[in-house]
């Protein structure tokens, strides 16, 4: 059981995850409201599940670590739904069956370049702006040897030549894409 008081140690580094999920979602009094984060659960009991947090829909969570959590305690207690079924369980936050290769399933019919991020990767201006981007990294674990064939074939995206902590990654990329699009963006 996922103890809010224990992030780090009672529910397998759901500390990390939440760290990502406050990272890509929330800013200075505000969301991102053009990002989203899919959390892949594949520890403990049961099938894998996905929660999916979702930007342009999202109420009610407040930017820190025991409320996003608590959130994903809550959905924790109902049954997985079948792989490919989002149920909403809050405002913005629904979960399903499935695990990554799903997921990059779904980003690919769905038109969404997926990268992965990779110390040893290129720098992240030289890939091409190909519309909606889905970026892949692990949490305070190296990927598994099934997880990297899944990402084998796609493209590696650096943020420098050591390693960092996943949600300081998140931060960078957010940086160095709205520096992309300023730059594209028309003057007044």
């Amino acid at each position: 059981m996922l103890n809010l008081n224990d992030l780090a140690g009672s529910g397998g580094r759901t500390d990390v995850l939440v760290r990502a999920v406050n990272a890509a979602l929330f800013v200075s009094h505000g969301i991102r409201t053009d990002s989203h984060v899919t959390l892949h659960l594949m520890g403990g009991p049961g099938p894998p599940r996905r929660v999916l947090f979702d930007g342009s829909a999202l109420r009610g969570v407040r930017p820190d670590e025991r409320s996003i959590a608590g959130h994903i305690k809550a959905l924790l207690n109902s049954p997985v739904p079948p792989v490919g079924r989002f149920v909403e369980v809050s405002t913005g936050i629904s979960h399903s069956g499935g695990d990554l290769q799903q997921t990059l399933v779904e980003w690919q019919n769905e038109g969404v370049g997926r990268f992965v991020l990779d110390a040893a990767g290129g720098h992240l201006s030289t890939i091409p702006s190909t519309g909606p981007m889905g970026f892949i990294l692990s949490d305070d674990c190296p990927f598994t040897e099934e997880e990297s064939d899944m990402i084998g074939g796609l493209p590696r995206v650096s943020l420098g030549k050591g390693w960092l902590q996943g949600h300081a990654c998140i931060t960078i990329v957010h940086y160095l894409l709205d520096q992309s699009l300023d730059r594209c963006s028309p003057q007044e």
